[in-house]
């Protein structure tokens, strides 16, 4: 794949050198990448999905060890994973299906109420044994309750014509999954580009007339969650935490106040003294992590420690492409990245401080600037997704629909293994 490869290379060095920044764009990017790699890559005839699963892997792992902080690349990575395997579940089970039809109208007296057998299961039980075959054996599985009838038939063939009409199966089978693993990952890109407006469309049920709502920092999402609320007729008044390195909070307000919202920007210092009079604190996501928790910008966390002191309701809204299914403890995941010491100090002004070291050489004065705080899922009241609001306790199901655990799995071995 000389083409992929120039492709692979050039993004992967877009993220090394932090040219890529955001989860949206990392998380879109990302998928239109990984789509090329599938359409490009040869499939044999047999493990049509392995090789599928082989080629994203082996792509995936550039892209997340060129900038392990911007979680939502091994997100979308793990996320076409999944849909790989489902597709070649499904892909299985109409196989399954078919080889029943064509066994009941070709085989002889003797095996036609074997085949019946297995014609007569539901697509259910039908998908529940192409599953089995694709997992290794585990207390889950015995416990799905297969039936013993839903076992994979032998249908043996011989001639030329049947060997070439198989091969000639097999190929637009190969075809068939990289057709479907394709349309899939064009609706999830699709998602990625439209979760601003689907998040967006829940606002006027979580917003009322006469609150006081705070924020910190700027976030396009949270900025579409106001404007939504603001279009329908919802008067509210919004208090922005600067955010301070950046000053991005000073952006999204002007931002608001152009749209006609009563802004009011206030120093990170001031949160505490402020939150009283707030009814809800809704901010951005970096990423959601397993366990409920929040990795968030810099700062956010004492908000979330002032919103719980004084009961008022912390709520994040993100799109479900920065839902990680990894813990913040796993090995892989990096919680914070320290950002340019120029954002806090003019070199110019403290050179003679830095310049000048101690008695062992080190320097004087240190300037340390994270880009991210980490906020447990206990101060953390409620999630607003693209797919809806949920707890941060329901947050193990929603990993459970998008990822693999055969996925997460490798990854924690495959990095505590380096």
């Amino acid at each position: 794949m000389p083409d992929v490869q120039a492709l692979v290379s050039d993004f992967v060095l877009k993220l090394r050198r932090r040219k890529i920044e955001g989860s949206h764009a990392c998380a879109k990017q990302t998928a239109e990448l990984l789509r090329q790699v599938v359409s490009h890559q040869r499939v044999p005839y047999t493990n049509q999905a392995a090789a599928l699963i082989d080629a994203v892997k082996a792509v995936g792992e550039q892209l997340i060890n060129a900038n392990p902080v911007e979680l939502a690349v091994g997100n979308i990575v793990r996320r076409i994973l999944h849909i790989i395997r489902e597709e070649d579940v499904s892909s299985t089970a109409s196989a399954l299906e078919g080889l029943g039809l064509s066994a009941g109208s070709d085989d002889d007296d003797s095996h036609v109420e074997h085949e019946d057998r297995h014609v007569g299961l539901s697509p259910a039980a039908v998908a529940t044994a192409a599953r089995s075959t694709l997992r290794a054996p585990s207390l889950h599985t015995l416990l799905e309750g297969i039936p013993d009838s839903a076992t994979v038939p032998h249908v043996s063939s011989s001639g030329g014509d049947s060997e070439g009409r198989s091969k000639s199966d097999r190929s637009l089978r190969s075809r068939k999954l990289k057709h479907d693993v394709i349309e899939a990952i064009n609706e999830l890109i699709s998602d990625i580009d439209t979760c601003h407006e689907q998040i967006s469309e829940q606002a006027v049920e979580h917003i009322h007339h006469n609150e006081v709502i705070l924020t910190l920092g700027r976030s396009r999402t949270v900025k579409e969650f106001l404007y939504a609320a603001k279009e329908k007729n919802r008067s509210f008044r919004v208090f922005v935490a600067e955010g301070a390195p950046r000053y991005q909070g000073h952006v999204l307000a002007k931002e608001l106040a152009a749209k006609g919202l009563q802004t009011t920007v206030i120093t990170d210092s001031a949160v505490f003294a402020m939150i009283s009079r707030v009814n809800m604190v809704i901010v951005g996501a970096h990423a959601i992590m397993a366990n409920g928790g929040v990795i968030v910008p810099v700062g956010l966390n004492m908000v979330a420690l002032a919103a719980q002191k004084h009961a008022v309701p912390f709520v994040v809204v993100a799109g479900s492409h920065k839902l990680c299914p990894l813990y913040p403890h796993n090995p892989e995941v990096l919680l914070n990245e320290l950002k340019s010491p120029s954002e806090l100090l003019d070199f110019g002004e403290f050179s003679d401080c830095m310049d000048f070291g101690s008695r062992n050489g080190a320097p004087l004065l240190h300037v340390v600037n994270p880009a991210f705080d980490y906020v447990p899922s206990k101060l953390v009241s409620l999630f607003i997704t693209d797919t809806g609001g949920h707890k941060p306790s329901y947050i193990y199901q929603l990993i459970a629909d998008y990822y693999s655990a055969d996925d997460i799995v490798v990854q924690r071995k495959t990095t505590s293994g380096n």
